[in-house]
């Protein structure tokens, strides 16, 4: 059984190499699937290979970054709120939801969503096992949290003092994005996952920086105009919220972030990382 098991983790291995290999023999062409998968194996495996300290300070610095995505919707909303409807005004966040997304992403720092299926293919690809996985989930979770929640208590005290927004604007987004219950927040979550872990696959074919920030932007823009819960910059506007609300409970934090963080992981590991591999594996 177990060189049975073996051999077919030979050949899996070795049609990844061969359409790699076949797919850089012509560098103008597209990338084939292959090669797809051994980028984002090899890119999943540098992130278990670096030091527990740099993941951490990696993924604070995203957590942090992806707030100036939040300093610019907390600032919108302020600025157009007695100039267009209320529906409009939430749509109109579709301009610059993603730009903490470009930079933490084209800086290379560690998102959770952004690395939920990259970090999952070498477990599946049999490099690495579910603990590895789980551990490096825990420490990219918790780095995201802390930048999310120190760019939160920043952008509260920096907000009202540059005049750019008031703590009533903080309030109606966090109960915006609290509105839907809890199903609703947790499939939502899936979605908002899947389309982060697409982000990642599409990012490893595209070459030019100007592509990639344009791929950046369709997959952000998409979420921030259909409303999808995305557990990080989400940490920040519910928080926030709480810290300034008395509307806003620590119960209504932890139920948000918690089916926001279970949605996001299975929309990024299961209907990316499990099924990209599974349709390579069975084509072997």
């Amino acid at each position: 059984m177990n060189e049975e098991k073996d051999k077919t983790q030979n050949d899996i291995d070795a049609e990844i190499h061969n359409s790699a290999s076949d797919s850089k023999e012509n560098e103008s062409a597209k990338k084939s699937y292959g090669e797809v998968l051994k980028d984002q194996i090899c890119e999943g495996q540098e992130v278990y290979n670096k030091k527990t300290s740099s993941i951490i300070l990696s993924s604070i610095a995203a957590g942090l970054e992806i707030g100036f995505s939040y300093l610019l919707i907390c600032t919108l909303l302020y600025f157009f709120k007695d100039k267009v409807e209320k529906d409009t005004l939430f749509k109109l966040i579709t301009f610059v939801y993603p730009i903490g997304f470009i930079l933490v992403i084209l800086g290379q720092s560690i998102l959770f969503t952004e690395q939920t299926s990259l970090l999952t293919l070498p477990v599946l690809n049999n490099k690495r096992g579910f603990g590895s996985l789980f551990k490096i989930w825990g420490l990219v979770i918790l780095g995201n949290l802390i930048g999310g929640i120190l760019m939160g208590v920043t952008l509260i005290w920096v907000g009202p003092k540059l005049e750019i927004f008031d703590l009533k604007t903080i309030e109606e987004m966090a109960n915006h994005v609290l509105a839907p219950n809890s199903l609703t927040i947790f499939i939502s979550a899936i979605l908002a996952g899947w389309l982060m872990g697409l982000l990642s696959w599409l990012l490893s074919s595209a070459k030019e920086t100007v592509s990639r920030i344009v791929i950046i932007f369709m997959i952000t823009a998409t979420m921030a105009f259909t409303g999808l819960h995305h557990s990080i910059i989400g940490n920040i506007e519910v928080f926030s919220g709480m810290i300034i609300s008395p509307n806003i409970e620590a119960l209504d934090y932890l139920r948000f972030q918690s089916f926001a963080l279970m949605g996001n992981a299975i929309g990024g590991a299961f209907f990316v990382a499990l099924l990209k591999y599974r349709a390579f594996v069975y084509n072997v």
